[in-house]
């Protein structure tokens, strides 16, 4: 049965080809938009691991990816300094804000005490030097790459104001673009900030300060920095059923290649089919045959989909920096999904060729 599977598939090149290239299709779906997603949160896991801060201190609702929320009062940063075990505290405004230019559509900014939170975070100015001035800022040596920008040059934030780029940081850590704190709350017109940095004192447990912290200013929110990098992906909004909706859709592109191309090559050899069934074919042969096939453009469409996935991420890392994370999980998901889809695809074709009447396709011929 093998021989006669791989010759039906060699009869028809183009169409197996066809065929395959649907089914790669899907493949290609699932992995590169989940390697995409799992990049992006990595890479956001990542910048939240150079907060060296054990606590962050803010309100509900105000640590969501697209909140701009400065909700938090600057006056908690001192009181907070009262608690057994805190040893500083940095106050920051993160604002979200639309930009047509970015590459995700959306621009986020710091507004920091930069010389307190460099001390807290082991940051350092690699060119340049710190803002001090309410039309300054400091970018992380990604975000100059990106821009094509160098000290100096000066960028638009905020509508039309214009900010003059003094400085480049290293690491990276939280927003890629940085003013002080005070220009943030000038240009928002506020006196608070969006979260609080808690750094600990050497030896103090950070369960121990955070209970600490919930006792003696009840309702605000204490996030630990560990918890924050460990769901990164989840705090990306409906980022989980995104994927599942990409899973569905490349279960869905697999199957229906595979159905269309597999019922007209069906209409095409029924002739072939009635000589098996009158030289003694069963159903069940005709259906094992057919589901063979199937099987086989699902292998080679996974093959084929996994090679074009890795050389497109490649492709697009060395073009754009955009960063990909591939799943094991996610690629068995993928290649599943890819020969499951083929079988259920070839199904009902499969059915119609085992019904086939020999001796009507024999008078009709």
């Amino acid at each position: 049965m093998l021989e006669l599977v791989l010759a039906n598939l060699k009869t028809r090149p183009f169409r197996t080809l066809i065929s395959i290239v649907g089914v790669a299709l899907g493949v290609i779906l699932i992995l590169l938009f989940t390697g995409l997603a799992r990049g992006l949160s990595e890479n956001m896991a990542k910048r939240a691991a150079n907060w060296k801060a054990e606590i962050v201190f803010t309100r509900p609702g105000a640590m969501e990816l697209t909140s701009s929320n400065a909700s938090v009062s600057t006056t908690y940063a001192k009181r907070l300094l009262e608690i057994e075990g805190v040893q500083s505290t940095v106050p920051v405004i993160r604002y979200i804000t639309p930009d047509t230019s970015g590459r995700w559509g959306i621009r986020q900014l710091d507004g920091v005490e930069w010389n307190s939170f460099a001390a807290m975070n082991k940051m350092q100015v690699v060119r340049g030097v710190a803002p001090e001035a309410n039309d300054e800022i400091i970018l992380d040596e990604r975000q100059m790459r990106d821009d094509k920008s160098n000290v100096g040059d000066t960028m638009e934030l905020f509508g039309d104001r214009k900010y003059k780029i003094v400085g480049v940081f290293a690491p990276p850590s939280g927003a890629r673009i940085k003013m002080s704190l005070a220009a943030m709350q000038d240009a928002l017109q506020t006196d608070k900030c969006t979260y609080i940095l808690v750094k600990i004192k050497d030896g103090a447990n950070v369960d121990e300060v955070a209970a600490r912290i919930n006792q003696m200013l009840p309702g605000n929110k204490i996030n630990l920095t560990r918890d924050l990098i460990i769901d990164a992906q989840d705090r990306i909004p409906a980022l989980k059923t995104f994927l599942r909706v990409l899973v569905g859709l490349g279960a869905f592109v697999s199957t229906i290649f595979v159905l269309l191309s597999m019922y007209t090559t069906i209409t095409e050899r029924r002739k072939e089919i009635g000589i098996l069934k009158s030289l003694g074919a069963s159903k069940s042969f005709i259906i094992k045959v057919i589901e063979g096939e199937a099987f086989f453009i699902g292998i080679l469409g996974v093959a084929l989909g996994f090679a074009a996935s890795f050389l497109a991420s490649f492709i697009l890392q060395a073009m754009f920096d955009i960063q990909f994370e591939f799943s094991p999980s996610w690629a068995i998901t993928a290649a599943l999904i890819a020969i499951g889809g083929s079988l259920v695809g070839a199904l009902y074709p499969a059915w119609r060729a085992s019904g086939i009447d020999p001796v009507e396709v024999m008078a009709n011929e």
